[in-house]
Protein backbone atom coordinates (compact mmCIF):
# COMPACT_ATOMS: atom_id res chain seq x y z
CA UNK A 1 0.00 0.00 0.00
CA UNK A 2 2.57 2.54 0.70
CA UNK A 3 4.76 1.95 -2.79
CA UNK A 4 1.56 2.12 -4.36
CA UNK A 5 0.52 5.23 -2.75
CA UNK A 6 4.12 6.64 -3.72
CA UNK A 7 2.49 6.62 -7.67
CA UNK A 8 5.42 5.66 -8.68
CA UNK A 9 5.18 2.22 -10.17
CA UNK A 10 4.23 3.42 -13.52
CA UNK A 11 0.57 2.54 -13.06
CA UNK A 12 -2.23 5.30 -13.73
CA UNK A 13 -4.18 6.61 -10.77
CA UNK A 14 -7.48 5.06 -11.39
CA UNK A 15 -5.33 1.59 -11.49
CA UNK A 16 -3.49 2.64 -8.82
CA UNK A 17 -6.96 3.87 -6.15
CA UNK A 18 -8.09 0.27 -7.17
CA UNK A 19 -4.70 -1.70 -6.34
CA UNK A 20 -4.53 0.46 -3.06
CA UNK A 21 -8.44 -0.24 -2.08
CA UNK A 22 -7.72 -4.09 -2.68
CA UNK A 23 -4.52 -4.15 -0.42
CA UNK A 24 -6.61 -2.61 2.27
CA UNK A 25 -9.11 -4.90 2.17
CA UNK A 26 -7.26 -7.55 2.10
CA UNK A 27 -5.14 -6.19 5.01
CA UNK A 28 -8.57 -6.24 6.83
CA UNK A 29 -8.89 -10.02 5.61
CA UNK A 30 -6.12 -10.98 7.33
CA UNK A 31 -6.83 -8.81 10.68
CA UNK A 32 -10.36 -9.88 11.05
CA UNK A 33 -10.16 -13.36 9.75
CA UNK A 34 -6.71 -14.95 10.28
CA UNK A 35 -5.80 -13.09 13.74
CA UNK A 36 -9.05 -11.85 15.52
CA UNK A 37 -11.42 -14.91 14.70
CA UNK A 38 -9.93 -17.96 13.56
CA UNK A 39 -6.56 -17.81 15.58
CA UNK A 40 -8.24 -16.83 18.39
CA UNK A 41 -11.05 -19.53 18.06
CA UNK A 42 -7.97 -22.05 18.26
CA UNK A 43 -5.61 -20.84 20.92
CA UNK A 44 -7.93 -18.19 23.21
CA UNK A 45 -5.80 -15.49 23.51
CA UNK A 46 -8.01 -13.52 23.89
CA UNK A 47 -11.04 -13.86 26.05
CA UNK A 48 -12.49 -10.28 25.35
CA UNK A 49 -13.02 -11.41 21.56
CA UNK A 50 -15.32 -14.33 22.37
CA UNK A 51 -17.91 -12.17 24.35
CA UNK A 52 -21.10 -12.15 22.23
CA UNK A 53 -21.36 -8.73 21.18
CA UNK A 54 -18.25 -8.77 20.23
CA UNK A 55 -17.59 -11.93 18.47
CA UNK A 56 -21.05 -11.09 16.51
CA UNK A 57 -19.01 -7.85 15.02
CA UNK A 58 -16.16 -10.25 14.06
CA UNK A 59 -18.36 -12.25 12.14
CA UNK A 60 -19.82 -9.22 10.34
CA UNK A 61 -16.88 -8.05 9.67
CA UNK A 62 -15.70 -11.14 8.11
CA UNK A 63 -18.29 -11.02 5.91
CA UNK A 64 -17.90 -7.05 5.32
CA UNK A 65 -14.42 -7.53 4.26
CA UNK A 66 -14.33 -10.82 2.59
CA UNK A 67 -17.41 -9.09 0.21
CA UNK A 68 -15.40 -5.94 0.04
CA UNK A 69 -11.80 -7.84 -1.46
CA UNK A 70 -14.07 -9.88 -3.84
CA UNK A 71 -16.28 -7.32 -5.52
CA UNK A 72 -13.45 -4.70 -5.51
CA UNK A 73 -11.75 -7.63 -7.72
CA UNK A 74 -14.58 -7.52 -9.54
CA UNK A 75 -14.55 -3.89 -9.73
CA UNK A 76 -11.19 -3.83 -10.82
CA UNK A 77 -11.64 -6.54 -14.03
CA UNK A 78 -14.44 -4.58 -14.69
CA UNK A 79 -12.50 -1.04 -15.10
CA UNK A 80 -9.95 -2.76 -17.38
CA UNK A 81 -12.14 -4.82 -19.31
CA UNK A 82 -13.19 -0.76 -20.44
CA UNK A 83 -10.12 0.66 -20.70
CA UNK A 84 -9.36 -2.16 -23.52
CA UNK A 85 -12.22 -3.13 -25.14
CA UNK A 86 -14.64 0.41 -24.73
CA UNK A 87 -12.54 3.20 -25.91
CA UNK A 88 -15.77 5.44 -25.78
CA UNK A 89 -16.09 4.85 -22.63
CA UNK A 90 -12.60 4.59 -21.20
CA UNK A 91 -12.37 8.31 -21.00
CA UNK A 92 -15.35 8.72 -19.24
CA UNK A 93 -15.01 5.88 -16.61
CA UNK A 94 -11.51 5.05 -16.21
CA UNK A 95 -10.53 7.93 -14.00
CA UNK A 96 -9.53 8.71 -10.75
CA UNK A 97 -13.30 9.86 -9.31
CA UNK A 98 -15.18 7.26 -10.89
CA UNK A 99 -12.58 4.63 -9.27
CA UNK A 100 -13.19 6.75 -5.83
CA UNK A 101 -17.07 6.48 -6.29
CA UNK A 102 -16.87 2.74 -7.16
CA UNK A 103 -14.77 2.04 -4.42
CA UNK A 104 -16.93 3.85 -2.07
CA UNK A 105 -20.13 2.33 -3.26
CA UNK A 106 -19.13 -1.50 -3.04
CA UNK A 107 -17.74 -1.04 0.55
CA UNK A 108 -20.84 0.73 1.67
CA UNK A 109 -23.13 -2.23 0.12
CA UNK A 110 -20.93 -4.62 1.11
CA UNK A 111 -21.15 -3.48 4.83
CA UNK A 112 -25.09 -2.98 4.55
CA UNK A 113 -25.34 -6.42 3.06
CA UNK A 114 -23.75 -7.92 6.52
CA UNK A 115 -25.92 -6.71 8.84
CA UNK A 116 -28.81 -9.19 9.36
CA UNK A 117 -25.94 -11.74 10.22
CA UNK A 118 -25.64 -9.83 13.85
CA UNK A 119 -28.70 -10.09 14.29
CA UNK A 120 -28.69 -14.21 13.34
CA UNK A 121 -26.27 -14.54 16.43
CA UNK A 122 -27.26 -15.81 19.69
CA UNK A 123 -24.56 -16.62 22.92
CA UNK A 124 -23.40 -20.22 23.04
CA UNK A 125 -24.25 -19.74 26.99
CA UNK A 126 -24.37 -17.12 29.68
CA UNK A 127 -22.30 -17.04 32.70
CA UNK A 128 -22.58 -14.57 35.48
CA UNK A 129 -25.01 -12.63 33.27
CA UNK A 130 -22.03 -12.80 30.86
CA UNK A 131 -23.18 -14.10 27.48
CA UNK A 132 -20.04 -15.98 26.13
CA UNK A 133 -19.45 -17.29 22.35
CA UNK A 134 -21.50 -17.00 19.16
CA UNK A 135 -23.96 -19.23 17.33
CA UNK A 136 -26.71 -19.01 14.89
CA UNK A 137 -30.12 -18.47 16.54
CA UNK A 138 -32.28 -21.43 16.45
CA UNK A 139 -34.23 -21.06 13.75
CA UNK A 140 -32.02 -19.66 11.13
CA UNK A 141 -31.24 -23.54 9.28
CA UNK A 142 -35.42 -23.96 9.10
CA UNK A 143 -37.07 -20.56 8.85
CA UNK A 144 -37.42 -20.03 5.17
CA UNK A 145 -36.36 -15.92 5.46
CA UNK A 146 -32.89 -17.11 6.58
CA UNK A 147 -32.68 -19.71 4.25
CA UNK A 148 -33.46 -17.09 1.33
CA UNK A 149 -30.85 -15.08 2.87
CA UNK A 150 -28.14 -17.22 2.98
CA UNK A 151 -29.20 -18.03 -0.90
CA UNK A 152 -28.74 -14.45 -1.67
CA UNK A 153 -25.31 -14.44 -0.08
CA UNK A 154 -23.73 -17.45 -1.51
CA UNK A 155 -25.11 -16.05 -5.03
CA UNK A 156 -23.46 -12.38 -4.23
CA UNK A 157 -20.06 -14.22 -2.96
CA UNK A 158 -18.79 -15.81 -4.94
CA UNK A 159 -20.88 -17.40 -7.39
CA UNK A 160 -22.11 -13.89 -9.19
CA UNK A 161 -18.52 -12.68 -8.79
CA UNK A 162 -17.18 -15.92 -10.77
CA UNK A 163 -19.24 -15.46 -13.15
CA UNK A 164 -18.51 -11.74 -13.35
CA UNK A 165 -14.97 -12.41 -13.89
CA UNK A 166 -14.94 -14.66 -15.87
CA UNK A 167 -17.43 -12.72 -18.49
CA UNK A 168 -15.11 -9.63 -18.28
CA UNK A 169 -11.53 -11.79 -19.13
CA UNK A 170 -12.95 -13.63 -21.77
CA UNK A 171 -14.50 -10.80 -23.49
CA UNK A 172 -11.06 -8.85 -22.57
CA UNK A 173 -9.10 -11.55 -24.15
CA UNK A 174 -11.23 -11.83 -27.22
CA UNK A 175 -10.96 -8.34 -27.97
CA UNK A 176 -6.92 -9.06 -27.50
CA UNK A 177 -7.10 -11.75 -30.33
CA UNK A 178 -9.25 -10.03 -32.61
CA UNK A 179 -6.57 -7.19 -32.43
CA UNK A 180 -3.54 -9.17 -32.46
CA UNK A 181 -5.00 -10.43 -36.14
CA UNK A 182 -6.07 -7.44 -36.82
CA UNK A 183 -2.54 -5.39 -36.40
CA UNK A 184 -0.46 -8.64 -37.55
CA UNK A 185 -2.58 -8.57 -40.92
CA UNK A 186 -1.70 -5.18 -41.08
CA UNK A 187 1.88 -5.15 -40.86
CA UNK A 188 4.82 -6.38 -43.20
CA UNK A 189 7.47 -7.48 -41.38
CA UNK A 190 9.35 -10.56 -41.46
CA UNK A 191 7.59 -13.51 -39.44
CA UNK A 192 10.94 -13.63 -37.20
CA UNK A 193 10.76 -9.87 -36.05
CA UNK A 194 8.30 -9.62 -32.94
CA UNK A 195 6.26 -7.01 -32.74
CA UNK A 196 6.45 -5.43 -29.05
CA UNK A 197 2.46 -4.53 -28.81
CA UNK A 198 1.53 -8.11 -29.45
CA UNK A 199 4.01 -8.95 -26.69
CA UNK A 200 2.62 -6.66 -24.14
CA UNK A 201 -0.83 -7.70 -25.12
CA UNK A 202 -0.37 -11.11 -25.01
CA UNK A 203 1.41 -11.05 -21.10
CA UNK A 204 -1.93 -9.17 -21.11
CA UNK A 205 -3.83 -12.42 -21.58
CA UNK A 206 -2.01 -14.48 -19.53
CA UNK A 207 -2.18 -12.06 -16.39
CA UNK A 208 -6.12 -12.62 -16.93
CA UNK A 209 -6.05 -15.98 -16.99
CA UNK A 210 -4.05 -15.98 -14.05
CA UNK A 211 -6.50 -14.19 -12.48
CA UNK A 212 -9.59 -15.82 -13.44
CA UNK A 213 -8.11 -19.37 -12.83
CA UNK A 214 -6.24 -18.22 -9.51
CA UNK A 215 -9.99 -16.92 -8.19
CA UNK A 216 -11.77 -19.85 -9.23
CA UNK A 217 -9.73 -22.52 -8.03
CA UNK A 218 -8.80 -21.36 -4.56
CA UNK A 219 -13.03 -20.55 -4.27
CA UNK A 220 -13.89 -23.82 -5.59
CA UNK A 221 -13.50 -26.26 -2.07
CA UNK A 222 -15.87 -23.69 -0.24
CA UNK A 223 -18.33 -23.69 -2.81
CA UNK A 224 -17.97 -27.71 -3.15
CA UNK A 225 -18.37 -28.08 0.52
CA UNK A 226 -21.65 -25.04 0.90
CA UNK A 227 -23.36 -27.56 -1.54
CA UNK A 228 -22.55 -30.67 -0.01
CA UNK A 229 -22.85 -29.68 3.61
CA UNK A 230 -24.61 -26.31 5.07
CA UNK A 231 -22.17 -24.31 6.53
CA UNK A 232 -22.48 -24.14 10.78
CA UNK A 233 -20.50 -22.89 13.86
CA UNK A 234 -18.15 -26.22 14.37
CA UNK A 235 -15.53 -25.81 17.06
CA UNK A 236 -12.49 -27.46 16.62
CA UNK A 237 -12.43 -30.89 18.31
CA UNK A 238 -10.84 -33.88 17.38
CA UNK A 239 -14.04 -35.84 16.94
CA UNK A 240 -14.96 -33.08 13.65
CA UNK A 241 -10.91 -33.07 12.57
CA UNK A 242 -11.65 -37.10 11.39
CA UNK A 243 -14.69 -36.18 9.08
CA UNK A 244 -13.78 -35.69 5.48
CA UNK A 245 -16.34 -33.20 5.22
CA UNK A 246 -15.60 -31.02 7.73
CA UNK A 247 -11.87 -31.29 6.27
CA UNK A 248 -12.94 -30.50 2.81
CA UNK A 249 -15.23 -27.15 4.83
CA UNK A 250 -12.14 -25.80 6.79
CA UNK A 251 -9.74 -26.75 3.79
CA UNK A 252 -13.05 -24.37 2.17
CA UNK A 253 -12.18 -21.48 4.44
CA UNK A 254 -8.98 -21.32 4.71
CA UNK A 255 -8.59 -21.30 0.72
CA UNK A 256 -11.56 -18.58 0.17
CA UNK A 257 -9.49 -16.04 2.71
CA UNK A 258 -6.12 -16.70 0.77
CA UNK A 259 -8.07 -15.80 -2.55
CA UNK A 260 -8.77 -12.43 -1.37
CA UNK A 261 -5.06 -11.62 -1.01
CA UNK A 262 -3.61 -13.63 -4.28
CA UNK A 263 -5.12 -11.72 -7.00
CA UNK A 264 -4.10 -8.30 -5.20
CA UNK A 265 -0.46 -9.41 -5.17
CA UNK A 266 -0.37 -11.53 -8.62
CA UNK A 267 -1.40 -8.11 -10.28
CA UNK A 268 1.12 -5.68 -8.65
CA UNK A 269 4.21 -8.17 -8.63
CA UNK A 270 3.81 -8.58 -12.34
CA UNK A 271 4.91 -4.90 -12.61
CA UNK A 272 8.61 -4.36 -12.95
CA UNK A 273 8.41 -0.59 -11.40
CA UNK A 274 6.94 -2.33 -8.70
CA UNK A 275 9.18 -5.19 -7.83
CA UNK A 276 12.27 -2.91 -8.52
CA UNK A 277 10.51 -0.55 -5.61
CA UNK A 278 10.33 -3.46 -3.29
CA UNK A 279 13.62 -4.89 -3.38
CA UNK A 280 14.82 -0.92 -2.67
CA UNK A 281 12.23 -0.66 0.31
CA UNK A 282 13.69 -4.38 1.50
CA UNK A 283 17.19 -3.02 0.96
CA UNK A 284 16.20 0.01 3.33
CA UNK A 285 14.58 -1.99 5.83
CA UNK A 286 17.87 -4.82 6.01
CA UNK A 287 20.52 -2.19 6.46
CA UNK A 288 18.67 0.25 8.07
CA UNK A 289 20.14 3.28 5.93
CA UNK A 290 18.40 5.02 3.15
CA UNK A 291 21.26 5.03 0.92
CA UNK A 292 20.32 2.22 -1.10
CA UNK A 293 17.36 3.61 -1.88
CA UNK A 294 18.56 6.37 -3.61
Amino acid sequence: MVILSRGKCGLSKCITRYLVAMAAADLMVVIVVALLDQTNMIHKYSRLLIITPICALTSVLRVATTGCSVWLTVAFTFDRFIAICCQQLQIRYCSERTATVVIVVVTILCCARCIPVYFAIEPYSIIDHVPWGCIFIAGYYTSSMWKAFELIDSILTPLLPIALILLFNGLTVRHIIAANRVRQSLRNNSENQKDPEVENRRKSMVLLFALSANFILLWMPYVVSSVNWQTQNYFYTDRYMSNPTYILQQLGFMFKFLSTCTNTCIYILSQRKFREDLKKGVKFVLTLNGHCCK
